[in-house]
């Protein structure tokens, strides 16, 4: 929560998606401190949701990619939020990371009521660049996957067909597919060096974006890694900066 006098209308909003962490691992207060306090301290209820199976959430830990589960885990809070008494349902923004971009994304593509969305080293691809596209090295997954990515990479491509074979299921899978219906404007963020999540796929969304008529803006920032650690209060500026105009102040 912010410190300060509500606004009238209620304090705006971010939800908030965090990164992939092994979820036998994920503490809901050990990790993004520093993000959450940076966006309360500019004015912000920050909303940020344990995914079904992370820290006390129910359910089971399904993946990011093989499931919508977490996409619907972070439509369930924007609708929770809206009925909070001190927020302003007409103000809600949406910030992700990693894996939490993904989500972001999707679920800007789903519901009208997000107005701007950031996103920090996205998995930000179509699903056919997940599968033929996103490796960090042939020997390892990224730290970023879930230990069932192969899993459900392996059984769809049984079930479905590769994305050669079957490319409309898998573009029909895609958040990228559908980026008429976004319901406001990105803003985009990755490092040049980040072995987990290539550049690559923040600049094709951004193409994707400016192709489609929507609003996007990518930064790059040289030498930085997948949490943008030299660059952080920069990223951090920018963030707050697009959330105010787009979500605060409108």
């Amino acid at each position: 929560m912010p410190n300060g006098t509500k606004p009238a209308s209620g304090w705006p909003v971010i939800v908030f998606n965090h990164g992939y962490i092994p979820p036998a691992q994920y503490k809901t207060t050990e990790r993004y401190v520093a993000y959450v306090d940076g966006f309360a301290r500019a004015g912000y209820i920050v909303l940020k949701p344990d995914f079904r199976g992370h820290g006390d959430s129910e359910g089971e830990a399904t993946g990011g990619y093989g499931s919508n589960a977490y996409t619907v885990d972070a439509l369930n809070a924007v609708a929770s939020i809206k009925k909070y008494a001190d927020a302003d349902p007409a103000r809600i923004g949406m910030w992700g990371h990693s894996m939490g971009g993904h989500v972001t994304l999707r679920a800007m593509v789903a519901s009208t009521d997000i107005k701007a969305g950031v996103i920090w080293a996205g998995v930000v691809g179509s699903y056919p660049d997940l599968i033929n596209n996103w490796r960090r090295r042939p020997t390892a997954i990224p730290p970023t996957i879930p230990a069932g990515a192969r899993r459900w990479r392996q059984e769809l491509q049984e079930r479905y067909g590769t994305p050669e074979q079957n490319p409309s299921f898998w573009e029909s899978l895609s958040a990228n597919t559908y980026l008429a219906d976004i319901s406001g404007p990105l803003q985009l963020h990755h490092g040049t060096a980040d072995e987990s999540v290539p550049l690559a796929l923040s600049q094709t969304l951004e193409q994707q974006m400016k192709t489609a008529g929507k609003e996007a803006e990518l930064y790059a920032y040289p030498g930085d890694n997948h949490n943008l650690s030299q660059s952080f209060t920069a990223a951090m500026r920018r963030s707050v900066a697009f959330f105010d105009e787009y979500v605060k102040n409108k």
